[in-house]
């Protein structure tokens, strides 16, 4: 049976799957990454796992996977299949689809940025399905974003369009890695909830779950820091939908697990914020947790597949759901 390799590498594990042509997950599989070993292991690790589920798809489906996608942390050039940088994985420039491909057998391998694969399987298979665009933002330890279009992911010029969590929404605010201070990720983000909340409650060990509980509970503490974070992230956003105009704000991440406890007062923060000439998009939470990486993985896969077979001039063309083919460049628009 014909399918692909997807493989999600996190901070410190990986997720993936062998996907059919119509969107099945034929196998599925979890494995570290081998980070505390340093960043050769790491790299290894990812070839080896690679290498396990070609044999996988080869034992039991009858033939090799016919490509590979692969959703990778921090800065990624995509076009020649280099890993730039991770600080968490320690790495710095691996040509990372030059390796997977020597070891599989030389088949064509899509490297993407993790966000901006999960962002791409949100916009087809997930919260953005029939939106022509839509914006997915993760609140989890940081904040980037993945901007959609007619069913792709805008890259920007440079690989790094979308970044939202370093739009600056409090100048003169905390302190960001990134060398700014105020930016929407130090405010906004799920790691910059459980910081606040730490110090409110007088909990070291307290997170941003415990906070919203604490919302739900109605403690004033925690409603305070609740609603520095909720409107934070609404000025973000507000900059964000009047300079992309998308259908459909879909927000995912630690920090959307809180469901209505953040969305209701988010809604309406947004909505506080929007003017005459702007139109309120959706905002919705995502559809796919943690699978979106891998599924968007195996897309970036097929995508690749469909790019290069003979006589394709759309390369946009793919199958969004099982037993469905649909072309994501015409979707039905929504609001």
């Amino acid at each position: 049976m014909r399918h692909v390799i997807a493989l999600d590498v996190g901070g410190t594990g990986m997720k993936a799957a062998l996907v059919g042509a119509d969107g099945t997950l034929l196998h599925e599989a979890r494995r570290p990454t081998g980070r505390d070993r340093g960043p050769d292991a790491v790299v290894a690790s990812i070839v080896e796992f690679a290498a396990d589920l070609r044999a996988h798809g080869l034992a039991h489906l009858g033939e090799p996977a016919a490509a590979a996608g692969v959703a990778v942390p921090g800065i990624v050039d995509a076009d020649h299949g280099i890993a730039v940088y991770a600080a968490n994985l320690g790495w710095t420039d691996v040509p990372l689809r030059d390796l997977l491909s020597t070891r599989l057998e030389g088949i064509p391998v899509a490297l993407g940025h993790d966000v901006r694969t999960g962002g791409l399987a949100e916009g087809r298979v997930g919260a953005g399905k029939g939106a022509d665009r839509f914006l997915f933002v993760p609140l989890g330890t940081g904040i980037a974003g993945a901007i959609g279009i007619n069913g792709t992911i805008e890259p920007g010029a440079h690989g790094s369009a979308g970044e939202i969590g370093h739009i600056v929404v409090r100048p003169g605010g905390p302190p960001c890695g990134c060398g700014q201070r105020g930016c929407l990720e130090r405010l906004a983000s799920a790691s910059a909830v459980s910081k606040a909340w730490a110090e409110a409650s007088g909990d070291p060990n307290a997170d941003a779950a415990d906070c919203a509980k604490a919302v739900r509970s109605g403690d004033p503490r925690a409603l305070a820091v609740w609603q520095n974070a909720v409107d934070a992230l609404a000025d973000g956003l507000l900059t964000a939908l009047t300079l992309l105009d998308p259908h459909t704000l879909i927000i995912g991440g630690g920090l959307a697990e809180a469901g209505e406890t953040l969305f209701t007062p988010l809604r309406a923060a947004v909505a506080a914020r929007v003017v005459q000439f702007q139109t309120l998009p959706e905002i919705v939470p995502a559809a796919l947790g943690d699978a979106a990486g891998c599924l968007g993985a195996g897309l970036l896969a097929w995508d690749l597949l469909d790019a290069t077979a003979p006589g394709t001039t759309d390369t946009t063309a793919r199958t969004t759901t099982p037993g469905t083919t649909t072309n994501p460049a015409t979707p039905t628009p929504r609001r």
